[in-house]
């Protein structure tokens, strides 16, 4: 009797043909017969036993065409290479004028203009009765942020055009209309309007803000690019100072989308005082109770061992606190420290932060910071009592997830190491969250919703990882960790030694990183990246049932190591301390 092997068909995963990149080289991410070459553009490439291959290569700007051939197959790719930065169409020397979209602000603010332009041209701009001149601007073009993961987060080389800015305060109230921008490049000359408009509002009514979201994702900037704050509860008033697009600028300097707020308009700005505040003792938690006269802006930053809360647009006239006495909780103090911001700082008997949320109930700020964790001293079930949120990555027809080289989803394999790992947390004693059991759609932000209400006293995300397009797929192996607040960093860092030590892995590193599954307060949450699917080698390891197993009991270790470093003196069974009302 003879078997007949079907072997694999030459295939390229990734990237699809007619691809688009700003990347300077492109990776080929795919698989052949193993017995049979693989030539990309007439070149020999390397693989993997199995036959997978991860090549990369230049790009020049425009189309780019490869051809693979192994044996009798043949497959062809066109890659486009874009420019990574602003560039001037053939024949057009003024573009990207901004404001592209009406804006408004307060009087006084600063209302600024730029364009981009061929070099050495004069540039000026009409706005209502007043000439803003608009100068070069020195600086260096930055990459993305994935570039980091790559280690090429050096700023880029300058543009061969030149960006153009003016700004001004001395604009009257009303509506100002669209900007409308005249250059001079050598013996040219054009006038050209932007799309952006500009309103100044009135020095009266005020313009307040009053959030109406679950929370307002506060960040630094009007657009999802501009980095997070901490979110504002539900309730929070702030004066709008400035509106850009469907983005409005609060007072205490956070940016937030006008879809998460009601704004009126009042006689007065917001402002609060604060006089008591109390400890409350809950369960698990620990209650912060602060009565304002108004509910204000917030941010909540954890430094080691402290956490701090800051309160804007409040002035304290605080005679009395009431206490705790917690024996975790080592030191709590108060200061005014600008004239309208009040801070509240916590500070632990260790660096360990075990989870915090925050709400307005009325115009009453509630703090919940949570407790530590009760540790078992059984041998057999050292885990007992503890409950562990695992989170399987993608996972449906829709979120694959990265792929391997022979089409292998990131989805498969997460949810068989997940369930290997919390068969084994079972075993120790813990109580085991599933984000899902198979496959399930699931977003991002729901999956941390999850960790928000179950309360879990971890939470993992497990991943496998790939690259952006720049990056060496055949060079980059390993374990990597990430974190987002500051109570995981710890326990990232720990996971990931524990996993390149026990399974003798290459490190990828340990990353700040704001993602979504990494955001969540209510415990340490980290996202683990076990290996990229991309690499030819490392994907025979990945795949590995024993290496599978392996990993997954590397995982439980390090869980219970980490565990177990921490103190001895906050091993205690939960409403044992003696605690004030």
């Amino acid at each position: 009797m003879f078997w007949i092997v079907q072997l694999p068909a030459l295939q390229v995963v990734y990237p699809s043909d007619r691809h688009e990149t700003t990347a300077d080289r492109i990776f080929l991410i795919g698989t052949a017969d193993p017995q049979q070459p693989v030539t990309v553009n007439d070149q020999v490439i390397q693989r993997s036993p199995a036959g997978h291959f991860a090549p990369s290569f230049p790009l020049q700007l425009g189309p780019n065409q490869f051809e693979l051939r192994s044996g009798d197959q043949v497959l062809t790719l066109t890659i486009l290479r874009k420019p990574n930065q602003p560039v001037l169409a053939p024949g057009v020397f003024l573009d990207n004028l901004q404001p592209s979209q009406a804006i408004a602000v307060s009087p006084n603010e600063l209302v600024c203009f730029s364009a981009i332009a061929v070099p050495q041209a004069q540039l000026k701009v009409q706005i209502g009765a007043l000439q803003v001149p608009l100068q070069a601007q020195a600086g260096a073009p930055l990459p993305s942020n994935a570039a980091v993961l790559i280690g090429q987060n050096q700023p880029d080389r300058p543009a061969s055009v030149q960006r153009y800015e003016g700004c001004t305060t001395a604009l009257p109230a009303g509506f100002q209309g669209r900007p409308i921008f005249q250059i001079q490049a050598g013996d040219r000359r054009l006038t050209q309007t932007a799309q952006g408009s500009v309103t100044v509002w009135s020095a009266q009514p005020y313009r307040i803000a009053t959030i109406t979201a679950a929370e307002a994702i506060a960040r630094t900037g009007p657009s999802t690019d501009h980095s997070r704050l901490t979110p504002l509860p539900q309730g929070t008033q702030a004066q709008v100072l400035a509106q850009a697009g469907d983005w409005l600028r609060l007072a205490y300097s956070g940016w937030i989308r006008q879809s998460e707020a009601r704004v009126t308009t009042s006689a007065a700005p917001p402002r609060s005082q604060v006089r008591s505040a109390r400890f409350q003792n809950r369960d698990r938690w620990l209650e912060f109770q602060v009565p304002l006269t108004r509910p204000v802006p917030i941010r909540l930053e954890q430094q080691g061992d402290r956490l701090n809360l800051h309160l804007y647009e409040t002035t304290a006239q605080t005679d009395t606190i009431r206490l705790t006495t917690q024996p975790w909780l080592q030191r709590f103090r108060w200061e005014q420290v600008r004239p309208n911001e009040v801070l509240y700082q916590f500070q632990f008997v260790t660096a360990q932060q075990w989870g915090y949320r925050v709400r307005y109930d009325g115009s009453t700020l509630v703090l919940s910071i949570r407790k530590p964790p009760q540790l078992s001293n059984s041998r057999s079930q050292p885990l007992q009592g503890l409950r562990i949120y695992l989170d399987p990555g993608h996972g449906s027809a829709e979120d694959l997830g990265a792929r391997g080289p022979d089409g292998t989803p990131e989805k498969d394999v997460t949810l068989t190491v997940s369930k290997l790992l919390r068969d084994r947390l079972q075993q120790l004693g813990a109580t085991v969250l599933m984000s899902r059991e198979g496959d399930e759609d699931i977003w991002p932000q729901e999956r941390a919703a999850q960790i928000q209400t179950l309360e879990p006293d971890i939470a993992l995300s497990l991943h496998y990882n790939a690259l952006p397009d720049a990056g060496d797929a055949e060079g980059t192996q390993g374990i990597g960790t990430f974190w987002y607040q500051d109570q995981s960093q710890d326990l990232a860092r720990s996971l990931h030694d524990s996993l390149v030590t026990r399974l003798q892995r290459p490190s990828y590193g340990v990353f700040w990183n704001n993602l979504a599954l990494a955001r969540p307060t209510v415990a340490p949450s980290v996202l683990l990246e076990l290996g990229f699917m991309i690499n030819p080698q490392e994907f025979e390891w990945i795949v590995d049932s024993q290496a599978q197993t392996q990993l997954a009991e590397a995982i439980a270790q390090g869980i219970l190591d980490w565990f177990h470093s921490q103190p001895q003196s906050l091993k205690y069974t939960s409403g044992s301390a003696s605690m004030a009302p």
